[in-house]
């Protein structure tokens, strides 16, 4: 057998050697620095049967360390914090964000971030149907007025938290000018609710008309009474005011009405628990009797108990 011999190719042998030790100089001697960035958190796994109540955070600040030439490549959207919300359950939650928790590019290292714990309130999730509201606004040409306002669909389902669902009681439309109007209108327009945390369960457009009628009549009935329709068993109403002001506008359709001396108004309190409410007057006076102008067009409901 042929005897190994340390020197043998000893040219390669020393290059190999210096070439090591120059790459291990330069990335020895390479400075390492440090930058802050803010960056997108994403919630992974959120459970479908919850709400998110108030704002969660979007963005955390994270201290990143590495060489200036690699860090200074970097922009926000190549680094991302993420919570795991698998396995929530309704009320506040706090939740550990470590640096193990952020995905950054290779050769960069995360330092810290900023906040180390994140708050967020939970609630279920739940749906319920309320009616549409139309919002016409404007005043007719001289000598109409606005009767009938009809919108398809007239009722829609709404989703978001339970303590904000229960106090929803109508989606509105976008507005609608009737301004100089003397013929009815037609409008196909948006729906949307006023509580930002309520959401459609489905984007939907309303198809909304308006009757433009001639005037023909006016009459002013005073003292009203406004009924109080579909109070749970076990529970009370009282109304604030208990009666309204009515101004009637009527066409020559109305002829055979013209001898009435009161007016059919409501409130609908079907699904209200104990609380107060503000809630818009309805009328199911018959189309012949004209429009019905209500002053004050809502009243203040409190109810309650009946054991309280």
């Amino acid at each position: 057998m042929e005897a190994m011999w340390p020197f043998r190719n000893l040219g390669l042998k020393l290059l190999s050697v210096g070439l090591a030790v120059l790459l291990w100089l330069v990335i020895a001697g390479e400075e390492t620095v440090e930058r802050g960035l803010r960056v997108p958190l994403e919630l992974l796994q959120f459970p479908q049967s919850l709400e998110l109540v108030g704002d969660a955070p979007t963005q955390v600040d994270v201290r990143l360390r590495g060489a200036p030439r690699r860090l200074g490549s970097i922009s926000a959207s190549d680094v991302v914090a993420a919570l795991d919300l698998r396995g929530a359950v309704p009320g506040r939650r706090l939740y550990q964000l470590t640096p193990e928790q952020v995905r950054v590019p290779f050769g960069v290292e995360v330092t810290q971030v900023t906040p180390a714990t994140i708050a967020i309130v939970f609630e279920r999730s739940v749906a319920r149907t309320v009616s549409v509201s139309p919002t016409v606004e404007g005043t007719p040409a001289q000598g109409y007025y606005i009767g009938s306002i009809v919108s398809d669909p007239p009722r829609v389902e709404i989703v978001g938290p339970e303590s904000s669902v229960r106090y929803i009681d109508e989606a509105v439309t976008e507005t609608i000018s009737v301004e100089s109007a003397d013929e009815p209108i037609t409008r196909t327009v948006a729906l949307g609710l006023l509580d930002p945390a309520i959401r459609l369960k489905a984007s939907q457009r309303a198809v909304v008309s308006v009757e433009i009628l001639p005037v023909r009549r006016t009459r002013r009935l005073s003292n009203q009474a406004v009924e109080l329709r579909g109070l749970s068993d076990g529970l009370k109403a009282l109304a604030v005011p208990s009666t309204v002001e009515v101004e009637l506008q009527e066409s020559d359709d109305g002829a055979d009405a013209r001898g009435l001396d009161t007016v059919t108004l409501f409130v609908d309190l079907t699904g209200l628990g104990a609380g107060e409410y503000t809630m818009n007057i309805e009328t199911d006076s018959p189309p012949e009797s004209g429009s019905a102008q209500i002053d004050p067009p809502a009243l203040v409901v409190h109810v309650s108990r009946v054991d309280d």
